[in-house]
């Protein structure tokens, strides 16, 4: 089990969880008709490195103007949680129209999984007071939000923050798994 905190921060920090995020999927226009096409995502985790975001914060919304703003970010990287369930049954991504592969969990991929030990996802199991089930995150799924929008909905949509070294353990899995060298296959 997961440990969390109630982040009373007024900043997006690594480690976030946030509900109800909408992601842009793609825009385009045609004969002057705008077409915007958004997934609702019901969880997401943030894990752009604190350190990150901290300083952006500073530069964002210090005071006294800044001399420059290379600390400034355009958008932050997040993840979306899976419930557990949905992942075994391949229905997690369901509303997009798409069937991912079955999970068996009572053999031994699904106790891989939950230990944890199959690079692409990370387990979460939350503790009793807080409401989200047992979740995955899949590491080929992350997007990035607009830190300005987190921001603004960090008092309706925020969850809780996992605690720092739950929240480094996960960042260090999805950085290995971005850091993968991809071979080709033997077909």
């Amino acid at each position: 089990m997961i440990k969390v905190k109630k982040n009373k921060s007024a900043r997006v920090c690594q480690g976030d969880i946030y509900k109800n995020i909408e992601h842009i999927e793609y825009v385009s226009e045609k004969n002057g008709i705008i077409e915007i096409s958004k997934i609702e995502f019901p969880l997401i985790i943030v894990l752009t490195q604190d350190c990150d975001l901290q300083q952006d914060y500073r530069v964002r919304w210090s005071k006294k103007p800044p001399s420059n703003e290379d600390k400034k970010l355009i958008s932050v990287i997040v993840a979306p949680l899976y419930n557990e369930d949905h992942v075994y049954n391949g229905e997690h991504l369901t509303e997009l129209g798409l069937r991912m592969r079955t999970i068996n969990r009572s053999k031994t991929e699904g106790q891989f999984l939950k230990n944890n030990e199959i690079p692409r996802y990370h387990y979460l199991k939350f503790p009793m007071e807080i409401s989200i089930v047992n979740s995955l995150i899949d590491f080929k799924h992350y997007f990035t939000v607009n830190i300005e929008y987190l921001k603004k909905i960090r008092r309706t949509n925020y969850i809780c923050t996992l605690s720092e070294l739950y929240r480094e353990r996960t960042s260090q899995r999805f950085a290995n798994y971005l850091a993968r060298i991809g071979l080709p296959d033997a077909n």
